[in-house]
């Protein structure tokens, strides 16, 4: 767990900003019990649905928790290059 923790925290360089920003992130999933490994399976989830239907790019996709005192919201946000014009069409499980 603390090792996909750890590996979220060094990609790239952090800046003062983007340190106070993450930070922020592991204390929301830290007070709603979220283990970083299922925001990691629902990222993958997420990606594989909305693969589907657009060209992402992945890299760039951002996914967080946010919360209040009375509820708790995912917010995704996904950067879209194009739509696919023909489905994917899925893989078959075995």
């Amino acid at each position: 767990m603390f090792e996909t923790l750890i590996r979220w925290l060094n990609k790239g360089k952090l800046s003062k900003d983007t340190a106070r920003i993450r930070l922020q992130h592991i204390l929301v999933i830290d007070r709603t019990g979220v283990s970083p490994e299922i925001l990691e399976a629902l990222r993958d989830d997420m990606l594989g649905i909305i693969s589907k239907y657009f060209e992402v790019k992945e890299e760039d996709l951002k996914m967080n928790l946010k919360s209040d005192e009375d509820s708790m919201a995912l917010v995704a946000n996904i950067p879209v290059l194009s739509i696919r014009r023909h489905l994917k069409q899925p893989v078959p499980s075995q």
